[in-house]
C-alpha cells in the first residue's frame, strides 16, 4: 500500500526509489560519502561562482581591479572569493579521494565500467573548467600559465599553430582569450552538473560496490536514514577543514605570483599550475620533447579512462588482492611524489625523479594492472586443482 501511495506521482516515486529507498549495501564505510561531498562542493562552486560573475569584468585592463573590488568593496566579497577559491581545492580533493576508493575497492571493473568512465569524464571537464578559472584572477601566474597551457597545443602536427592563435584570439593572450575562458568557466559548470546526473543514472542502474567487492542482492538497507548520517557526517568534517583553510590560511593554496598583476614583460621565476594539476604537470616535463610530454599528460589522463578494458582480474576488492593492494599504495604515494616535483624547477635531482615517478605511474596501468590480474587468475586455478 506504501508503494502504491508513493508511485501514484512521478515525481515522488523517483525521490522514493532514488534517494530514500534507494536498497544499499550495508557494509559501506565512510569512502562511499566522498561521491555526496563532491556532489555538495559542486553546488557550493555554481553558487559562489554565480555571483562572483555578478562583479567580475573580463577584460584585461579591469580583471585583476575587478577582483581587488570584489574583496574590499562588495559586501561579503572577501567571503565569497575565498569561498570560491579555496572551494576549488576542497572540490579536488574529495574527487582525487573518490577516485583513489574506486581505484582501491575495483570500482572501475564490470559491470561498473561505464560509471566509471562517466566519472573520469566529470574528472576531465573539472580540469578544465579549474584551469580557465586559474586564468581569470590575471595575476601574473594566470597570464603565463594560460600562455604556458594553450602553447602545448602547438605541438599538434601541421594545424598546432592555427589551434593556438585561435584559442587566443590574435597573436599573444589578450582580451578574446580572457573573454572566452570567462565564458566558458561560467558554462562549464552546466555541463559538469548534467554529466553528474547521467553519473547518477548509471550509479542507480547498476548499484554500489561494496568493500568486499561481491555481488549479493539481499542483504541490503535503504539509503535513509542510515547513509544519510553517514554522508552528513563526512560533510561536517569537510566543512571544518574547509573552514579552516577559509578563516585562518585562505591563500595558502593560492601561488604568490597571482597577486601581482599580469605582466607580458616580466615571466615568473618558476611557472606552475595550480596544486591539483602538479601531478600531471610533473609527467609533463618529465618527457624532455614537447610533444611527448604533452602525449604522456595525455595518457596519464586517458590511461584511467581505458582502465576497465586494461583491467583482467575478476576480483574486485583489494581485501583480496595482496600484491594488487601493495602495487595501488605505491601508486599513491607515487602520485602524491608526483606533485611535490611538480613544483620544483626543472634542475636536478628533481628530473630524474620526475621520470621514475612517471615511470612508475604508466607501468602501474599498463602493465601491473593486466599481469596481475592474470597472476591470480593462475593462482586461484593452482590452488582450486590442488583441491
Amino acid at each position: 500500500m506504501m508503494c502504491w501511495r508513493w508511485n501514484k506521482h512521478l515525481l515522488t516515486g523517483i525521490l522514493d526509489s532514488h534517494i530514500i529507498d534507494y536498497p544499499t549495501p550495508k557494509n559501506l564505510n565512510y569512502m562511499w560519502s566522498f561521491g555526496s561531498t563532491a556532489g555538495i562542493c559542486l553546488g557550493i562552486q555554481m553558487l559562489t561562482g554565480i555571483f562572483l560573475a555578478m562583479h567580475y569584468c573580463p577584460k584585461m585592463e579591469y580583471a585583476f581591479y575587478s577582483i581587488e573590488h570584489i574583496m574590499r568593496n562588495v559586501k561579503y566579497g572577501w567571503l565569497i572569493r575565498y569561498i570560491h577559491a579555496n572551494g576549488a581545492s576542497m572540490f579536488f580533493i574529495v574527487v582525487y579521494s573518490h577516485i583513489f576508493r574506486g581505484l582501491y575497492y575495483g570500482s572501475y571493473m564490470y559491470p561498473r565500467h561505464y560509471l566509471w568512465m562517466s566519472g573520469v569524464v566529470i574528472f576531465i571537464l573539472m580540469m578544465a573548467t579549474a584551469f580557465m578559472g586559474y586564468v581569470l584572477p590575471w595575476g601574473q601566474m594566470s597570464f603565463w600559465g594560460a600562455t604556458v597551457i594553450t602553447n602545448l597545443f602547438s605541438t599538434i602536427p601541421f594545424v598546432g599553430r592555427e589551434i593556438v592563435e585561435w584559442l587566443w584570439g590574435g597573436f599573444s593572450v589578450n582580451n578574446p582569450t580572457l573573454n572566452r575562458f570567462f565564458s566558458l568557466h561560467y558554462t562549464l559548470p552546466f555541463v559538469i552538473a548534467g554529466a553528474a546526473i547521467v553519473h547518477l543514472a548509471l550509479l542507480h542502474d547498476v548499484g554500489s560496490n561494496n568493500p568486499l567487492g561481491v555481488e549479493y542482492y539481499g542483504d541490503k538497507i535503504s539509503f535513509y536514514p542510515y547513509f544519510y548520517v553517514k554522508d552528513l557526517f563526512s560533510l561536517f568534517i569537510l566543512l571544518i577543514v574547509f573552514s579552516v583553510f577559509l578563516y585562518f590560511f585562505p591563500n595558502v593554496l593560492n601561488h604568490p605570483d597571482n597577486y601581482i598583476p599580469a605582466d607580458p614583460l616580466a615571466t615568473p621565476a618558476h611557472i606552475v599550475p595550480e596544486w591539483y594539476f602538479l601531478p600531471f604537470y610533473a609527467i609533463l616535463r618529465s618527457v624532455p620533447h614537447k610533444l611527448g610530454g604533452v602525449l604522456a599528460m595525455g595518457g596519464a589522463i586517458v590511461l584511467l579512462l581505458v582502465l576497465p578494458f586494461l583491467n583482467t582480474s575478476r576480483v574486485r576488492s583489494t581485501y583480496f588482492r595482496p600484491l594488487y593492494a601493495q602495487a595501488f599504495w605505491f601508486l599513491f604515494f607515487d602520485f602524491l611524489f608526483l606533485g611535490w616535483i611538480g613544483q620544483k624547477e626543472v634542475a636536478e635531482p628533481y628530473t630524474t625523479l620526475g621520470i621514475i615517478a612517471t615511470f612508475y605511474y604508466f607501468f602501474f596501468f599498463l602493465v601491473l594492472v593486466p599481469v596481475l590480474g592474470i597472476l591470480e587468475e593462475k593462482l586461484i586455478q593452482y590452488e582450486t586443482n590442488k583441491l
